[in-house]
């Protein structure tokens, strides 16, 4: 992928060293198994040989998309079913947290695996996606991390990055930021059975992963969604195609069986939704799985009962949740929610006289990382590292907020700042620009009205601008008919969006209304579609603004990527940046937005 504006000037600002690398084959140098690592699971011992069960124990969580530090606002809370049914939030999150609650939950614990399930990088704040989430591989590397899946967005940034970062080396274009050492990559082995090479037809990088200890042999599977694709940028899965999960996963099943490994884990970077946001929440309440919703319950169903659990992600949900198997018989199925404040603990008791793991004895449950406790002091002294080198960028003012201004809602506040700031943009290059659209999933914080830092109450820093927009988009212009318009409304709830659906964030001018009493596109009232009070008409072209993810027809709108007439436009960053800029003051703080574009009706 090509070096970002946003990349280059913080080549030049930190000065890294110069020079290319080989990044080096896109399969990964790792084994296919591998023992413990040395280390795990100090403390009183479990059952031992002569025993026929053996507890083991595996931690896991889920999309930390590189926040090191305890991530801010709403993505540093988690919510608490109470006993009398209330909930409470409670602050989580932070690295320095994480590593002393896995620390914590191996003693006692000398068959302990930790394993992931994706989305460990990419969407990063700006103290990991500033250096390509080097940060987040070394922080991963001291949390003892044994395997991970791929996620969407390990390819950001394409398949040679990813080897990259598993392999080691220095960015090929940015080179090394640390003169004292070079980046060693990843200890531990990314999974990626379901993702090949379109030429050779072989996984990109090892499809599976065996742990062993005293006898004890469990294997993993990885695999992420097969709609990869759709939700990341063209450049990014060049030259790849995904598989689907269940055939893929089924596929690796046999070949571990075959191998002699019967006890098989499936590491899976696709989710649901259950019915609760409480992290406690019983999902197998009235019955085993009628708690949760989503692409995982089908992919649950119909995943060979040979594996006999499943740890997933992507949806940023917490649920731990028994879904029955082909064959009828329950299998848990987990997910830590995300950004590092929950992890899973699960107990998957071994059979010695089998290999495999006894069904009924599985249990899991999910666990805040709280801010209660001592601090790891390894990780500490990494965050401080990389905030040194990052500080002159980081810390720079770039605007001022009255208030909170969140990403939360069918319509956020944050949605439409991004959105004016993108049509502001567009027409200083296009005065004929009429609209800009924003994808939602393209937000991945908002901006807090309260200081975390130096800056003072309602001062935004680039830093946080980061968090908010990190993935180096360009703001492109297109020119759609006002029938291709409404039609990439339409598609925010239809066709691949019907059941999970997108909302766009709009610009200013832009309004209609969006009836949730009706189903599939219908829902979008097209007669509603106005732009400055005028119906939009089917037959005149408009000049729309929208990302270049969104431009290439990402996230199911195959419509907007239809679009004739583009310009390849600047940085989205820097244009949220300069509208915040020309827009706000210390004396005059940009207001929070009343988010009343779209009318819902329920």
């Amino acid at each position: 992928m090509p070096l970002t504006p946003r990349h280059r000037r913080t080549h030049r600002l930190l000065a890294a060293a110069a020079g290319l690398a080989t990044v080096g084959a896109l399969t990964a140098a790792m084994p296919a198994s591998a023992h413990a690592k040395p280390g795990h699971g100090h403390g009183k011992p479990g059952h031992g040989h002569s025993s026929r069960y053996q507890d083991v124990q595996l931690l896991s969580f889920n999309d930390l998309h590189g926040n090191l530090e305890p991530p801010s606002g709403s993505s540093g809370r988690v919510t608490e079913q109470q006993a009398d049914g209330t909930t409470k939030t409670v602050d989580a999150g932070g690295v320095e947290y994480l590593a002393t609650h896995l620390r914590q939950a191996r003693k006692g614990h000398p068959y302990s695996i930790t394993a992931g399930a994706g989305d460990m990088v990419g969407a990063s704040p700006l103290l990991s996606g500033l250096f390509h989430d080097e940060p987040t591989i070394d922080a991963l590397n001291k949390l003892d991390l044994d395997v991970t899946s791929v996620g969407n967005h390990e390819f950001d940034e394409g398949a040679r990055e990813l080897a990259r970062l598993q392999n080691g080396g220095c960015h090929p274009e940015d080179g090394c930021y640390d003169d004292s050492q070079k980046f060693e990559g990843a200890d531990f082995p990314y999974l990626a059975a379901n993702v090949t090479d379109e030429k050779t037809g072989k996984p990109i990088l090892k499809p599976y992963w065996v742990w062993k200890k005293n006898g004890v042999k469990v294997g993993f599977i990885g695999v992420t969604l097969e709609g990869t694709p759709n939700i990341v940028s063209a450049e990014g899965v060049k030259g790849l195609k995904f598989g689907d999960e269940v055939e893929t996963i089924n596929k690796y099943a046999k070949v571990l069986r075959k191998q002699g490994v019967k006890s098989i884990v499936a590491l899976v970077h696709e989710g649901g939704v259950p019915a609760s946001t409480s992290y406690n929440y019983d999902c197998d309440s009235p019955g085993p799985g009628d708690g949760i919703s989503g692409p995982i319950v089908d992919i649950a169903k119909n995943v060979s009962p040979q594996v006999d659990a499943l740890v997933t992600g992507h949806t940023h949900q917490a649920y731990a949740c028994t879904i029955d198997d082909p064959a009828g018989n329950p299998r848990m199925v987990t997910s830590a929610s995300s950004f590092g404040r929950l992890y899973t603990d699960t107990t998957l008791t071994y059979d010695r006289r089998t290999g495999d793991i006894a069904r009924t004895a599985v249990k899991s449950a999910n666990h805040v990382v709280t801010r209660d406790v001592a601090k790891a002091a390894d990780m500490t002294s990494l965050i401080a590292k990389w905030n040194a080198l990052a500080a002159p960028i980081a810390s720079r003012p770039i605007g001022y907020i009255a208030g909170e201004i969140g990403n939360q809602g069918t319509e956020s506040p944050l949605g439409d700042v991004i959105a004016d700031a993108q049509l502001a943009y567009a027409k200083s290059v296009d005065p004929e620009a009429d609209v800009a659209l924003m994808n939602p999933g393209g937000i991945r914080a908002g901006l807090t009205y309260t200081a975390s830092g130096s800056e003072g109450d309602g001062v935004v820093t680039y830093g946080e601008a980061y968090t908010v927009q990190p993935f180096s988009n360009t703001v492109n212009l297109v020119d759609l008919t006002g029938a291709q318009l409404v039609t990439g409304l339409q598609q925010q709830v239809s066709g691949a969006n019907e059941a999970s659906p997108k909302i766009l964030q709009i610009s200013g001018g832009l309004t209609y209304t969006l009836d949730l009493t009706k189903s599939g596109a219908d829902r979008v009232v097209a007669d509603s579609v106005k732009l400055n009070g005028a119906a939009i008409d089917p037959a005149a072209t408009y000049r729309v603004a929208m990302n270049s993810f969104l431009a290439g027809g990402g996230d199911g709108f195959t419509e907007l990527g239809k679009g004739a007439n583009v310009r390849v436009g600047g940085d989205d960053l820097a244009a949220f940046e300069s509208y915040l800029t020309a827009n706000s003051s210390a004396a005059s703080p940009y207001p929070v937005p009343a988010a009343d574009r779209i009318t819902v009706v329920k």
